[in-house]
């Protein structure tokens, strides 16, 4: 585009509020978070998982994510740290979007679609390598699907984030079709043995199956 019709394009979004100029330098404005915060607040999701995450992560004293699909890419509804959580704010916050293989929430989302509605994501979106342990074959993630809707989680074995594990179990609607999905994630050091293979699974669908109840009868 024209410089000139760059100009006039940020000015208008200078004037509402949607970018701030420093030195001639254009950034995004806080206003998005205004505009975010009131589309997740009006979510019903949200309102009803939001302390079902807070005290999973009191639990846990880790991580707790909600996630959502959106356009065929997952994003980070919701946070909840516990106390014990280690800070990786610049791969894993609200409001983030990621391609659903890519993580346990993703794949326990998928686990639960049509497998044409899982082809046409994975057709429009890819399957980016996020690093050496993602999952970028088509086959090796359908048959992890297959395993994850037999056991009712999935996992993500730093399959995102080195040395992070993470637990993730679909939120489903009457149909089946899940419309969030719950994680709990780690440092791998304190995911290992039982807790990695039982005790946060567990954790997991038990909160996921509350959040399940709880929008059924709100």
């Amino acid at each position: 585009m024209a410089k000139s019709t760059v100009h006039d394009h940020l000015t208008t979004l200078k004037r509402d509020g949607y970018v701030v100029e420093t030195d001639g330098s254009y950034q995004v404005s806080a206003r998005f978070l205004e505009i975010g915060g009131h589309r997740r607040s009006n979510t019903e999701l949200f309102q009803v998982a939001r302390p079902e995450l807070d005290e999973l992560a009191h639990e846990t004293g880790e991580h707790a994510n909600l996630l959502i699909e959106e356009n065929g890419r997952g994003v980070f509804l919701y946070i909840a740290r516990g106390e014990n959580a280690v800070r990786v704010d610049t791969v894993h916050h609200t409001g983030m979007y990621v391609h659903l293989q890519t993580t346990s929430l993703g794949k326990a989302m998928l686990s639960t679609f049509p497998e044409d509605r899982v082809e046409r994501i994975l057709d429009e979106r890819g399957m980016p390598q996020v690093n050496e342990r993602t999952v970028t074959d088509r086959t090796e993630l359908f048959e992890e699907l297959e395993r994850i809707r037999e056991q009712g989680y999935a996992t993500d074995d730093e399959e995102r984030v080195a040395g992070m594990r993470c637990v993730g179990g679909p939120i489903a609607c009457e149909e089946g079709t899940a419309v969030g999905a719950v994680s709990v994630s780690a440092p791998t050091s304190r995911m290992q043995g039982e807790r990695f293979e039982t005790e946060i699974p567990r954790l997991v669908r038990r909160t996921a199956n509350i959040v399940e109840v709880n929008l059924a009868y709100s």
